[in-house]
């Protein structure tokens, strides 16, 4: 796969995340801006990651039958006028719609770029093109959280959405003259008809299910850190909101140097061996969050130590579970793809309002849905290790 096809399937993986990672410093402006609180402004984020699981499911079952292109096409576009209508809600009802609509257009790139890689790359090339992707994925929230500060603090929080609509616009040119169509012609297409059963067959197999849950399990931890980041880090511990970019980036860098790192490994170990050495990184720097912030420390590096490693982890838990998850899907790559995404992001939507339901002032209730995420995520790994252990022995 050459540099432009994985630089055009990284800015498309990066609509959602970008979305999201690039609006938060402005919680606060905006929360002053409607009369409300932080915790009712997070909606906007819960019903965000809930637009992006459900949409999922409709541009699966459409890329399978119809093509890569004309879908992801009409998901950039809708991003786009979605967007637009983000920045200039005059309530934060508006806002809530908007945000919703919005992620119904950009999962259509999370969705078809993973369909993509897997219409043209194996299960190892999967991996080591999913943490490629990783690299232009991570500058999202590198770059993100500090631009967004910069452009709250000078032209408001409105002109972050300005930016995401001409961020998108670009990307659908790109598409338009750079991403030909990846599905085989030849290839047989089901009919969306039978988009209800596919997702069944998906669905029973537990091989695929296990290894889904385990990513999406993993993000949801992430988005438990993205929704309490701000309170924890801006309120809590005083960090001004243009320097809040710099944290988040941090992290961010560890997880682009771990995806990274992950990829040369792939040569040597394959990616179920390395997922199922990761979990267990993810799960103990999350009980050590988890034990520092119950003590209620007066400065922030002892939390950043650990939040650090839990999310660095997760550059080489989430390619290595995509790909195991999606290795061997053939002609229903965009129905897995979107049952992928779904499963991920529905868990998540469930972390980001629990984040906001146990808010109780501290960095506790951030600490205790993450640790919780990696309790379940080594379980998931191990159940899942042993059901394909079973299926060799079988096979």
């Amino acid at each position: 796969m050459n540099l432009r096809t994985i630089l055009i399937l990284g800015a498309l993986s990066a609509f959602a995340p970008l979305a999201i990672d690039f609006y938060l410093p402005g919680f606060p402006a905006m929360a002053t801006a409607f009369g409300t609180d932080e915790k009712h402004v997070q909606l906007t984020l819960a019903v965000y990651f809930l637009g992006l699981s459900i949409g999922q499911l409709a541009y699966g079952p459409v890329a399978d039958r119809f093509g890569r292109r004309v879908p992801l096409l009409a998901g950039v576009g809708l991003f786009t006028v979605a967007s637009l209508a983000c920045s200039f809600a005059p309530s934060l009802e508006w806002l809530i719609a908007a945000r919703f609509v919005q992620a119904l257009g950009g999962c259509a790139g999370m969705v078809i770029s993973r369909a993509v890689v897997s219409d043209k790359c194996d299960a190892v090339g999967s991996a080591k093109v999913f943490s490629q992707l990783m690299l232009v994925v991570g500058l999202a929230p590198i770059l993100a959280p500090m631009l967004g500060g910069v452009l709250v603090n000078l032209y408001g929080w409105h002109s972050i959405f300005i930016a995401l609509t001409l961020f998108s616009a670009m990307a659908g040119i790109a598409v338009t003259f750079g991403l030909p169509e990846s599905l085989p012609a030849h290839q047989p297409r089901p009919p969306l008809s039978g988009a209800l059963r596919q997702y069944g067959r998906l669905l029973s197999d537990r091989l695929f299910l296990g290894h889904a849950l385990t990513g999406g399990i993993a993000i949801a931890g992430m988005f438990a850190y993205i929704a309490g980041s701000p309170f924890v880090f801006i309120k809590l511990y005083g960090v001004p909101a243009e320097h809040y970019g710099w944290l988040f980036g941090s992290n961010a860098a560890g997880f682009i140097l771990t995806a990274q790192v992950n990829a040369r490994l792939l040569a040597k170990r394959g990616p179920a061996f390395l997922l199922a050495r990761a979990v267990w990184v993810y799960l103990l720097a999350g009980l050590t969050l988890l034990g520092i912030s119950s003590l209620h420390t007066e400065q922030l590096w002892p939390l950043l130590v650990p939040l650090f490693i839990c999310i660095s982890s997760l550059g080489c838990i989430l390619p290595n579970a995509s790909a195991c998850a999606m290795n061997g899907q053939g002609a229903r790559a965009g129905s897995a793809s979107a049952t992928l995404g779904c499963l991920q992001f529905g868990v998540a939507a469930a972390a980001a309002s629990l984040v906001g339901v146990l808010h109780d002032g501290s960095a506790v209730p951030m600490a205790l849905v993450i640790s919780l995420c990696g309790v379940l995520v080594v379980t998931l790994a191990v159940s899942t290790r042993r059901v394909k252990n079973a299926r060799v022995i079988q096979g």
